[in-house]
């Protein structure tokens, strides 16, 4: 006879089925069709009992695989255990018992949360049928779950200050919606990791994430990046190709940088979010896209579309919700806690077991301003490990990437101020050029608002040329 008591599962168990019915002969014909099926059976006279045990289950960590219910029971009925169970932890699937006459019932009660429901009488091959059903799509949702989790814990949002925590309450609003979002913030805030936030917290998430640097593509050839072309439609087009837009269907699109975006590829843009179609360079016929947007940029693109540098129409496309990514000397008390998580996973990568900052060397950071932002600190942090005494860095450690690394310190106080922005201060020849270089590109930048674009324009120099240079001096 299977059991009518919840015992904690161990590896190899059996799953459990909790059956809740007030009908005697209904609840040992399924405890003997469910045991014969492999299944640990549960039953209860009616929901209050049902209910007590799920309670005691959760408890113990050892809920049912499965709940099996009537609706019409005195007392508790099953449509106030449903949304009972609604309130667990781990609430497990329910399947729904009616009579003829329920079916209305059965109905709202799958509205409310019921995984499926079942008429009586019930049929043996349609109840196996139900049941295995059920429980692979719950076995889907927790697999989802996981896959959720493991994708935030890779990109998280670290930080427990108030402006992180507003960000945070924002995308977890946000990633639960199917609306295009404007990321906007300076170089190195971290704009991508939000990105991965909204698109792992979404229903999307399962689906692909697809980056696009809208900057480091030449205007020639940003239409077949973003649309695809078939084979011989341009000089090198030996084969088709897929574009971005097609690659992202069924997930998320981030197109990055893009206030950087050339003004005839913008039409071409607007033109796939509105119709969700695309056409490869070459071809007439259309391919629907399935894909949510999210778009980000350090520009102000409000005044870009004033100078008529950007659309109008697209702007709007893309700023259904906007969101801010604010600098990291606007949380400065956060880089004591963002530090030691950089740390963690520069351990995991590295294969060293601990690495940590001694509090000097976390008193020295908190002084710094950062211009780089987040990507700033990793890096310096990556180089101050190197120097790592016992796997702790010192604050001698952290003076050394300051003193070596162009840009580090604009407007710091403290031990190692200047240095770096100071290039008749480098010891080698080599060390001037390369500082004399960073701060040349670096008023450039700032002269031009943060514009690679236009500052590539300027000093005649390919983008991909001055994406390099910038990635060198830490400078994005």
């Amino acid at each position: 006879m299977a059991s009518t008591e919840p015992t904690k599962r161990v590896q190899g168990a059996r799953r459990a089925i909790l059956v809740a019915d007030d009908d005697a002969d209904v609840r040992l014909a399924l405890e003997m069709l469910l045991g014969y099926e492999g299944f640990e059976v549960w039953t209860a006279r009616d929901g209050a009992e049902a209910w007590a045990r799920l309670q005691r289950a959760e408890s113990e960590g050892a809920p049912p695989a499965l709940l099996l219910t009537d609706l019409k029971m005195p007392g508790l009925d099953g449509m106030e255990l449903l949304e009972r169970v609604a309130t667990l932890q781990s609430p497990p699937p329910v399947v729904v018992i009616s009579g003829h006459g329920d079916v209305e019932t059965a109905v709202a009660a799958m509205q409310r949360g019921a995984a499926n429901f079942l008429e009586k009488p019930l049929d043996d091959n349609r109840l196996r049928a139900t049941i295995r059903a059920t429980l692979r799509e719950g076995e889907l949702s927790e697999e989802n779950q996981k896959l959720r989790a493991r994708l935030v814990a890779g990109h998280e949002l670290a930080g427990s200050g108030a402006a992180m925590q507003e960000l945070r309450s924002q995308v977890e609003a946000i990633a639960r919606s199917e609306a295009s979002v404007l990321i906007t913030g300076e170089n190195g805030a971290g704009k991508e990791v939000v990105a991965r936030n909204l698109h792992a917290r979404s229903p999307r998430a399962t689906g692909p994430f697809i980056t696009v640097n809208c900057a480091a593509i030449p205007a020639e050839l940003i239409e077949s990046e973003l649309f695809g072309h078939e084979k011989g439609s341009f000089t090198g087009a030996h084969e088709r190709r897929i574009g971005h837009f097609e690659a992202a269907s069924g997930g998320t699109l981030f197109l990055d940088e893009i206030g950087d975006m050339p003004l005839a590829a913008q039409a071409k843009v607007l033109r796939a979010l509105e119709t969700r179609e695309v056409t490869r360079v070459g071809d007439s016929r259309t391919v629907p896209v399935d894909i949510r947007v999210l778009a980000a940029t350090n520009a102000d693109l409000a005044e870009a579309v004033e100078q008529g540098r950007f659309r109008m129409d697209l702007f709007y496309r893309l700023n259904v919700v906007p969101l801010r990514v604010p600098a990291l000397r606007e949380r400065r008390e956060d880089i004591a806690e963002l530090s030691r998580h950089l740390l963690r996973g520069l351990a995991e990568r590295c294969g060293t077991a601990h690495l940590d900052l001694a509090s000097e060397a976390l008193e020295l950071l908190g002084r710094q301003e950062f211009p780089g932002n987040v990507r700033q600190l990793r890096n310096l942090l990556e180089g101050a490990a190197i120097f790592a005494e016992g796997g702790v860095i010192t604050a001698q450690a952290v003076e050394r990437m300051l003193a070596n690394g162009p840009g580090l310190t604009r407007g710091a106080t403290g031990p190692g101020s200047g240095l770096a922005d100071d290039p008749f201060e480098a010891p080698t020849f080599e060390e001037f050029k390369a500082r004399a270089e960073a701060a040349f590109l670096r008023m450039r930048l700032e002269r031009n608002d943060g514009n690679v674009k236009r500052t590539a324009e300027e000093l005649g120099m390919q983008r991909s040329h001055f994406y390099k240079k910038l990635d060198r001096y830490d400078l994005r």
